[in-house]
């Protein structure tokens, strides 16, 4: 195994007080922790400046380490004599002393003092909490498992925001009928990732993203259960389905439900629909079969009815988030028919005449 000099990586002198070496060490664990040094190393960095603090900030641990003498090296290659300091340290040998997070050369020197339930409590609590690393925690330096919590914490938030950077949000456009009508619907995700080959700064040009620095991934074919009476902006999602990591974490695809459609004008539940009539029946009022989202219905236009008039069908819209359905609007609109007989016009001619009279 290798010796580790805690007096260099805490970068203070053998003969430095108690109240120096923990000035030295908040300072580093404030320079190297993970939550704030995302530079390669700075984790590990961290560990070693804990693990030296461990022994140099406890009384018997620092004597212990002292009466090793002066001479040895960091790195140097270092074996305990048997029964150093009266201690036994053969079972704790480089091949299988250990201890969690802990080096082999903190396992073989100091494994004795560490009793089995102090080995569990400091088995996994290197990267501590960062209160603790201020001082601000309960003020106990000496060991690490009064980081266990917060590191717990920090790590899920962690797995978390990763998590979060392999999903996947996309819009699912539909139509008003697809809302009243269960079934299987067919999409194709498109994503985009930044360029891995290049990053946009490669000074030759790059076949994968042509210089943009953002590569288009392939496309996926889905299918996707539409729930009966899903509404405007309902969030589906599919699980598994987002981006996937080098190490096989895959993240989630989430569909935003857009209703459009051409036949309708939407807002929120209602629903806008335009009819055309022809002057007649817009003079004489006509009964009209129209198909609406929930099927078809026969409207009663009264006579007398001008273009742009909007008649209500109540119930007829789309479904309510609290229940129910929003009402549909037929606008009306009256047209002339491109392909009039001559004797319509004829008739047309004749009412004009009548028209002037009556004025």
């Amino acid at each position: 195994m290798k010796y580790k000099d805690y007096y260099e990586i805490l970068g203070v002198k053998k003969d430095s007080t108690e109240a120096e070496i923990k000035s030295a060490y908040r300072k580093l664990a404030r320079k190297f922790h993970p939550d704030v040094n995302k530079e390669k190393g700075a984790e590990e960095k961290f560990k070693d400046i804990n693990e030296a603090y461990e022994v140099l900030g406890d009384k018997e641990k620092r004597q212990r380490y002292d009466s090793l003498g002066s001479a040895w090296q960091g790195g140097a290659d270092f074996t305990p004599p048997p029964n150093f300091g009266d201690f036994d340290f053969s079972h704790f040998s480089s091949s299988g002393g250990n201890m969690g997070g802990f080096s082999d050369f903190f396992s073989a020197i100091f494994g004795d003092l560490m009793s089995k339930g102090a080995q569990n409590a400091y088995s996994s609590n290197f990267t501590g909490g960062f209160a603790d690393a201020f001082g601000q925690g309960t003020g106990d330096f000496g060991g690490f498992s009064n980081y266990s919590q917060n590191y717990n914490r920090t790590q899920s938030k962690r797995a978390q925001k990763t998590a979060e950077n392999l999903d996947i949000t996309q819009n699912l456009i539909l139509s008003v009928d697809d809302i009243f009508k269960t079934g299987v619907k067919h999409i194709v995700i498109n994503d985009f990732r930044k360029c891995p080959y290049c990053s946009g700064n490669s000074k030759t040009f790059c076949s994968h993203c042509n210089g943009s620095g953002i590569e288009k991934l392939k496309p996926k074919n889905l299918s996707v259960n539409i729930p009966k009476f899903c509404k405007n902006g309902q969030k589906i999602r599919l699980v598994g389905e987002g981006k996937q990591d080098q190490y096989g974490n895959k993240g989630n695809l989430y569909l935003i439900v857009k209703i459009q459609d051409s036949n309708y004008t939407i807002e929120e539940y209602d629903l806008t629909k335009e009819v055309e009539i022809t002057p007649c029946e817009a003079v004489l009022g006509v009964k009209k079969e129209i198909l609406t989202p929930h099927g078809k219905i026969t409207l009663t236009i009264p006579p007398k009815t001008s273009s742009g008039k909007t008649l209500r069908m109540k119930g007829y819209g789309l479904p309510q988030k609290e229940g129910g359905f929003g009402n549909l609007y037929i606008k009306l609109k009256i047209t002339i028919d491109n392909n009039l007989t001559d004797e319509e016009i004829k008739l047309y001619k004749k009412l004009h005449e009548l028209e002037k009279i009556r004025k």
